[in-house]
């Protein structure tokens, strides 16, 4: 097939403060008519810059390309003016960026920045450009399209802000889109409708892709061809099949290694949880617990919706379900971050509700939580010393400054960072880093029980790995008890004791980790498990996507007429009315 794009011996650096970083060296590779190439590597490999210098998006200066060519259908992009750069952005080459909210305008309509490529590349008029935008937003699965057209990009969660940039970057039906971590931030069930609607229109137009991913179960599904990067530079590179059951780099196997598979059996704990009898009361009891929303004009938002479930010491209970299921706000009504409309939750049979302010200070030094975003959740303005040393001096956890130092270095060695760090700033780290110094404050006030709350959902799969193990070793050593909230079930099957499946508010199943992986009741759970990626070119060439339900539909798998009933126990099934 004819190469529709060629990179041949791509460099690319960066100058600041007078020092030259090398970002991307000597990068080679092409796409063919109709193929979908996958890019993958942590992050710091190149694989974004790779794919901004293609587009010419890269600022110079800071950025300067060093050598080589991109030929695009023949034509050296380096050669065109800015303005032919223009023409060609959106009508030719398409990108889906990974951050979208920093790609969106905050202050137009979200219609109207899909009809912006419409008008401009298409041709199209102002009605004809709503009609296709509305036309777009209803095919990557956002309801009520006509509505959402008006909207801001501040009223849209993150997941379908993303679905939004895709529908931008479709609008036009590119010859190439480059698809920049495209459903980093969504859940497996969209995730699965987001690829679907890439290969369908792909078949339909011969669109070529560039998927630039660290989830090798999204490669294995998608791509012809992969190419593996690493510190700038390409490793290895080759058909899907040879790089999933041939790797030749260490660092591909590495790569490979780190990934959690459904299929694999889990493995045994560092910890398990603490033995219990029936009669032992379990250090947290949620009943009933209720979190509803008022957004005014008669609109409630019922995010939790009476759920009940304990927790023993030791144990850790994962929490899953797609965006907007509940499962956030569950951890942060049990800590009281939001108080709850009804229910009660006891710690130690302590009723927490109850707790006046400053009892409730003192009780959130045992009960605590690690935050998904590392980026946002720490203060750019603070050294890590004074990030960490700010819990240890609201509860008076040292004795004067030596004792303080000791123990915040004593806190970064224990989650694989050194003392030189401390007085350094958060953008001086690693995605990685950052999540390890946020769990650094998190254990400064010697908590037993902790909310993780997505704590993996922004770092590459290695990086994922890292973190898993650290928090099973603290587990261990300290005999920490944890709430684990993810939407990735295949890391969540290896950490968790307990498993519950959220949907709209409420627990559809919970079971045992193994039991309900290799045994769901829920119609539900089985959507989740079925629309997970295997990292197996293999099996997903057997596999279908997965028929998901009508998005528009206001209540799909038919809970809101449910009744729920313990048909074994620890499994939960509900059993709807319609």
């Amino acid at each position: 097939m004819k190469s529709i794009l060629e990179v041949n011996q791509l460099s690319v650096s960066f100058y600041a403060r007078e020092k030259e970083v090398e970002a991307v060296r000597n990068v080679s590779f092409s796409v063919r008519e109709g193929e979908t190439l996958g890019i993958v590597g942590e992050s710091g490999s190149g694989k974004s810059v790779t794919a901004r210098t293609i587009m010419r998006l890269l600022p110079s200066p800071p950025s300067m390309v060093k050598g080589g060519q991109v030929l695009f259908n023949g034509q050296n992009l380096a050669d065109k003016s800015d303005m032919e750069m223009e023409e060609i952005r959106g009508r030719d080459i398409g990108m889906i960026f990974q951050d979208p909210m920093s790609s969106l305008n905050p202050t137009m309509r979200i219609g109207r920045q899909i009809e912006e490529s419409l008008i401009k590349h298409r041709g199209l008029n102002k009605e004809q450009a709503r009609l296709e935008a509305v036309e777009m937003l209803k095919l990557v699965g956002i309801t009520n399209p006509e509505d959402r057209y008006y909207q801001y990009p501040h009223e849209f969660s993150g997941g379908m802000r993303q679905r939004v940039m895709i529908a931008i970057a479709l609008a036009c039906r590119p010859a190439l889109l480059i698809a920049d971590e495209p459903t980093t931030s969504l859940d497996v069930t969209i995730q699965s409708q987001i690829l679907h609607q890439m290969k369908d229109i792909q078949q339909k137009l011969g669109t070529s892709i560039i998927l630039i991913t660290h989830d090798l179960g999204v490669v294995a599904g998608m791509c012809d061809r992969v190419v593996v990067m690493k510190d700038g530079e390409v490793v290895e590179t080759g058909t899907t099949e040879e790089i999933f059951t041939a790797p030749k780099h260490p660092y591909t196997v590495r790569l490979l290694n780190a990934l959690p598979r459904l299929d694999e059996k889990k493995k045994p704990k560092l910890v398990s949880a603490v033995s219990h009898s029936a009669d032992d009361r379990p250090l947290l009891e949620v009943r009933s617990l209720r979190q509803h929303f008022n957004l005014g004009k008669g609109q409630i938002i019922k995010a939790v919706n009476d759920i009940s479930f304990d927790i023993y010491a030791g144990e850790t209970l994962g929490v899953v379900g797609e965006s907007g299921c509940g499962k956030s706000t569950t951890g942060r009504t049990i800590l009281r971050l939001h108080e709850a409309t009804g229910g009660e939750v006891l710690y130690k049979g302590i009723p927490l509700n109850r707790l006046s302010r400053s009892e409730m200070k003192t009780m959130r030094r045992y009960m605590q939580m690690i935050f998904q975003d590392p980026y946002a959740s720490l203060n750019p303005r603070m050294r890590i010393a004074d990030i960490i040393g700010e819990a240890l001096d609201l509860h008076r956890m040292t004795r004067g400054k030596l004792d303080r130092q000791k123990r915040i270095e004593e806190l970064l060695e224990m989650v694989g960072l050194s003392a030189s760090h401390a007085m350094r700033y958060p953008h001086e780290f690693s995605g990685g880093q950052r999540q390890r110094i946020g769990i650094a404050r998190t254990l400064a006030v010697e908590p037993e029980f902790i909310v993780c709350d997505e704590p993996l959902s922004a770092l590459d799969v290695s990086i994922q790995a890292q973190i898993v193990k650290l928090l099973e070793e603290l587990q261990q050593r300290l005999g920490l008890t944890y709430l684990f909230i993810a939407h990735d079930l295949s890391m969540v099957k290896h950490i968790s004791d307990r498993v519950a499946v959220m949907y709209k508010g409420r627990i559809v199943e919970l079971a045992e980790s193994e039991e309900l992986y290799a045994n769901p009741l829920h119609a539900y759970t089985k959507s989740l498990l079925a629309a997970i990626p295997v990292p197996d070119p293999a099996v997903q060439s057997r596999k279908t996507f997965v028929p998901l339900i009508d998005p528009t539909l206001q209540d799909p798998y038919g809970l809101e007429q449910s009744r729920f009933v313990e048909v074994q126990p620890g499994h939960w099934l509900a059993i709807a009315e319609s």
